[in-house]
């Protein structure tokens, strides 16, 4: 018998994509979201909409799973999680406390947290030349606020549940992920799906706005890259939280230009300090990743944004056509 997964956040980016290789790898899956995916069909075998910010929905969505992948978050870009650090903490809080609470109540055998780099101490990040953040680092605190703290909150409450009650949980720290398929537009979309968006819509030649002076770094770990690393942790015997990212650090104006090569187009950078830009520097180290899985992520930045790109680009091209054909249909009525 093929044993059951559950996915929470099956409704989004990593969750989707997740849901399609754990089904290629033999589960029976479960999704559960308050929404479906929003540009293509699940792969899931059954699809729950359910609030997890209540208990109730938490227990009906995990009742017969063997492995739970908690991926279901209140999160975005950086303009969106500096701006929402209430309403982030409050929804976050009681999704992973509940789904923590209601996997121990249903038997489940193991529990996969996904936390994010957003844990690291700011102090460790104020240089694009940044150390690279170790596992270890995350104390003593100083997380960041809102989203981080969260974070750093639940995967303690990992430890505990696992100290406690015996509940075998995987804690992954996700550095930034991109790829097809993800949110592009609307104020939660990442650095890449902005950059992709930005570039698409641009004329040729032109220019685009970049959010900072674009001298702060981060890494980035395509899509396929990501749901393979938490497919190897989750069934990995190791216990503690692990990086999961590349440790390729790259520039904002970097990854700007990466993006405009793969445009093909001719485009101007011109950068807006009155923006968020989160930290100064950001780097995953991957020691005990390689140690732990033998492996890590694999793809370069500008081999994986090339397949980005031309999505979101197809994409925008796609609403721009049915917007003139509504605005077309308008003027011909009137």
């Amino acid at each position: 018998m093929k044993p059951w997964a559950l996915v929470t956040g099956a409704g989004g980016f990593i969750g989707h994509h997740l849901v399609s290789y754990l089904k290629a790898a033999g589960y029976r899956v479960r999704g559960a979201d308050i929404k479906r995916p929003e540009y293509s069909g699940t792969d899931a075998d059954e699809f729950m909409l359910l609030d997890l910010r209540e208990l109730k929905n938490c227990q009906t969505c995990t009742i017969g799973m063997d492995r739970v992948y908690h991926l279901a978050a209140d999160m975005g870009g950086i303009g969106y999680i500096t701006g929402s650090h209430a309403g982030i903490a409050y929804n976050n809080s009681l999704m992973n406390l509940y789904m923590l609470e209601a996997s121990r109540c249903n038997n489940v055998e193991r529990f996969l947290f996904s936390s994010s780099a957003c844990v690291y101490p700011q102090g460790l990040q104020t240089s694009p030349d940044v150390t690279p953040l170790r596992e270890e680092d995350a104390f003593p605190a100083e997380p960041e606020e809102g989203y981080g703290l969260e974070k750093l909150y639940a995967e303690k409450l990992c430890q505990y549940y696992m100290e406690d009650y015996g509940l075998s949980t995987r804690v992954v720290r996700f550095h930034n992920v991109y790829g097809p398929l993800g949110t592009y537009d609307g104020g939660r979309e990442k650095a890449p799906a902005a950059m992709c968006r930005k570039v698409a819509c641009a004329p040729n030649p032109g220019t685009i706005e970049v959010w900072g002076d674009g001298k702060q770094t981060r890494s980035f770990m395509y899509i396929d890259d990501c749901v393979e690393g938490i497919h190897r942790i989750m069934r990995s015997d190791y216990r503690e939280p692990l990086n999961l990212g590349t440790d390729e650090l790259v520039s904002v104006d970097e990854l700007a230009e990466i993006v405009i090569t793969a445009s093909e187009k001719k485009i101007a950078l011109v950068h807006d300090l009155t923006k968020p830009q989160g930290v100064r520097g950001r780097n995953s180290d991957n020691t005990r990743l390689r140690a732990v899985l033998q492996w890590e992520p694999q793809m370069t930045l500008r081999k994986g944004i090339a397949p980005t790109y031309h999505w979101i680009a197809e994409q925008m091209a796609a609403a721009a056509s049915v917007e003139m054909s509504v605005t077309g249909a308008s003027v011909a009525a009137e």
